[in-house]
């Protein structure tokens, strides 16, 4: 039995240069070069010198920042001196992508390290980089742990650029000195990448996501303009966890700001667990030696069963395009780094898996400057997130959730926050492919951009309960809401009995523009899965100026003031919407719809008009400040 020799002696003797260490590298091999901002600058650098003896060298890798000129050399030779399989090409435009994309393999992150492991995918050498070694021997592979681990313990040579910038992350990032055969020191800055651009539309998505996003919950994120805007709109929450493939500088600020604190993710808990970071050099200072972070595979953080062990798991991805269908492409876009096929399946999956668990995927509701619309009638680019995973889809008009959703209700869905511009035609087209009844409308509705100011979540008698301008998937809930009321609240409310509240009966209801139309809703429940309980509207009368309002508030919601805030809310709407006042038509029996009109902070007058009493009040006119208060809220339609 042979000694293994120590450690220390073992660095000594395969210390190398650069060059020396390539020359094992033999023409026809693959060799596989370590991802990311964990790239060993210095080793492609000496690869692409020597790119002239190689023919036929397959370069594999999960994704470049492109410190070599690697894929230009793969381009200019036509392939024949590299070949490049890559698992992601990262941000680029779609013509740069269409030119590189027969270099892309499809896969799931969780699944590449079986394919390195099994063989099915020898590697000939692995190029990584690495921290320097501890008292032990072992060295950390810092800010690229992901394929890299696997690829490692796959590679039939392992050359290791030893640098001391590389952070000390603790996790199974970890490769012993032993276990490489060769050591290149060489000391430089890591990749790092810019701050993302503010743009004004990724801030409106993130606003839409907050709302989602409840305390205790465990995030995945990927990386782009669109998480970092929605990472801010975090800094409210508490006691967030981290289980994501990437680390990113936001995460860093919500983590300074004791808004991450890993305490409730149910599994890993005090741990922030990740793949890799990519970001500044503040964020890998951050992470050295961190007892706090964990860095681990990418078959355990985006294995689904892992991911579907956390409380509350809310996945965070960019999608490129979405049919009317649900189906999602994801391919690289500028400003979202990472997107593509690697873990966006592997967290959707997960996040479906967890209890009270999320997927959430963020998309502009158009590209090339405004002129097509990523929501489409059908996918022409390869599906990565199948119909049947999809749950949340926002853009900058608004947030749906598909889950459990048919076809047309999810064709309708998708409609609502698409572009105004492209509504009408997605309408017609959605009718053309039979995923919309022919009979169905879409009339104000396709111009109307969704005033998010007006939502607000109310904790009423113990119950959360969200006030929020209607939508058009509201139809259903909103037909639920009048079913179940009783005979003497519908008479309240439409002047006569009613027993039927089709579509076409209703559609003023949730077919609006917000502006002359303006419904408010009180629901309780899941998004996507509410239950309306109160309706609030308003109709402009164009003539004169003045907003008509109605409610309805079920049975067993009434006397807790939920009219009343819907009142508040419908005003505030109108006002900003530049209407006079507010009008009411009711019964004198009413005694409720008058009490809460007479709510309103501003002079009221009222007429009888044969058996109905008309309430008005103008915006232009204040209360008396010493108005007596009213009654509190009575029984009402």
């Amino acid at each position: 039995m042979s000694k293994t020799t120590y450690w220390a002696d073992s660095y000594v003797e395969k210390l190398s240069s650069a060059k020396d260490a390539l020359k094992g590298i033999r023409p026809g091999q693959r060799v596989f070069i370590g991802s990311s901002c964990g790239e060993p600058q210095h080793l492609v650098s000496e690869l692409s010198k020597v790119s002239a003896r190689f023919t036929d060298l397959e370069i594999v890798r999960l994704l470049s920042i492109e410190s070599g000129p690697l894929t230009l050399i793969a381009n200019q030779s036509h392939s024949q001196q590299f070949n490049i399989r890559s698992f992601y090409l990262g941000s680029a435009s779609p013509k740069l992508i269409k030119k590189n994309q027969r270099f892309i393999t499809p896969i799931n992150l969780s699944q590449i390290p079986r394919l390195f492991k099994s063989g099915l995918m020898p590697l000939n050498a692995a190029l990584i980089q690495a921290s320097p070694p501890d008292d032990f021997g072992w060295m950390s592979l810092g800010v690229s742990v992901d394929i890299t681990l696997a690829a490692c313990e796959s590679a039939d040579i392992v050359i290791c650029q030893v640098n001391p910038n590389m952070p000390r992350v603790l996790g199974r990032s970890f490769i012993h000195v032993n276990d490489v055969d060769y050591i290149v020191e060489h000391e430089e800055e890591l990749l790092t990448i810019k701050p993302m651009p503010e743009l004004e539309t990724a801030n409106i998505i993130a606003r839409h996501i907050s709302r989602l996003i409840d305390d205790g919950s465990t995030i995945q994120t990927s990386l782009g303009v669109n998480n970092e805007a929605t990472m801010v709109c975090l800094a409210e929450k508490n006691d967030i966890g981290i289980h994501s493939q990437y680390l990113t500088d936001s995460i860093m600020r919500l983590f300074s700001l004791g808004v991450v604190t890993n305490k409730r993710k149910g599994f890993n808990d005090g741990k922030l667990v990740a793949g890799s970071a990519v970001g500044s050099n503040l964020l890998y200072e951050f992470i050295d030696d961190n007892p706090s972070i964990e860095f681990h595979p990418s078959d355990y953080i985006n294995n689904p069963a892992i991911i579907g062990r956390h409380n509350a798991m809310t996945s965070l991805n960019t999608a490129m395009a979405i049919d009317l269908t649900g189906q999602v492409a994801a391919d690289a876009l500028p400003y979202n780094n990472y997107t593509g096929i690697n873990g966006l399946l592997d967290f959707t999956r997960g996040a479906a898996m967890s209890e009270n668990g999320k997927s959430i995927l963020m998309m502009t509701a158009t590209s090339d400057h405004g002129r097509q619309s990523r929501i489409v009638p059908c996918l022409t680019d390869a599906v990565v997130v199948p119909r049947g995973d999809v749950q949340f889809i926002a853009t900058e008009y608004g947030v749906v959730n598909l889950f459990g959703k048919t076809l047309q209700e999810r064709a309708l869905a998708l409609i609502s926050i698409a572009h105004p511009d492209f509504r009408d035609e997605l309408f017609s087209k959605a009718k053309e492919l039979e995923l919309i009844d022919v009979e169905r409308k879409f009339k104000q509705a396709t111009k109307g951009v969704y005033p998010i100011k007006y939502e607000q979540t109310i904790e009423i008698n113990g119950i959360p309960i969200t006030f929020r301008p209607a939508k058009p998937v509201d139809q259903r809930s909103v037909q639920e809401h009048y079913y179940t009321m009783n005979r003497g609240d519908i008479v309240s409310r439409f002047f006569h009995e009613k027993k039927s509240f089709v579509h076409d009966q209703i559609e003023t209801t949730y077919e609006i523009d917000y502006v002359n139309d303006l419904t408010i809703v009180a629901t309780i429940g899941e998004m996507g899965f509410e239950k309306i309980i109160a309706v609030g509207e308003y109709f402009r009368n164009t003539i004169i100026n003045m907003a008509e309002i109605a409610f309805s508030v079920s049975r067993e919601y009434q006397g807790m003031g939920i009219a009343q805030i819907l009142q508040a809310k419908l005003a505030m709407a109108a006002k900003d919407n530049g209407i006079k006042g507010l009008i009411a038509y009711t019964s004198p029996q009413n005694k409720g719809m008058i009490r809460l009109f007479n709510k309103l902070p501003y002079s009221i007058s009222s007429e009888k008009d044969d058996d109905m009493i008309i309430l008005n009040c103008l915006f232009t006119e204040p209360a008396d400040k010493d108005k007596a208060p009213r009654d509190s809220e009575a029984s009402m339609g």
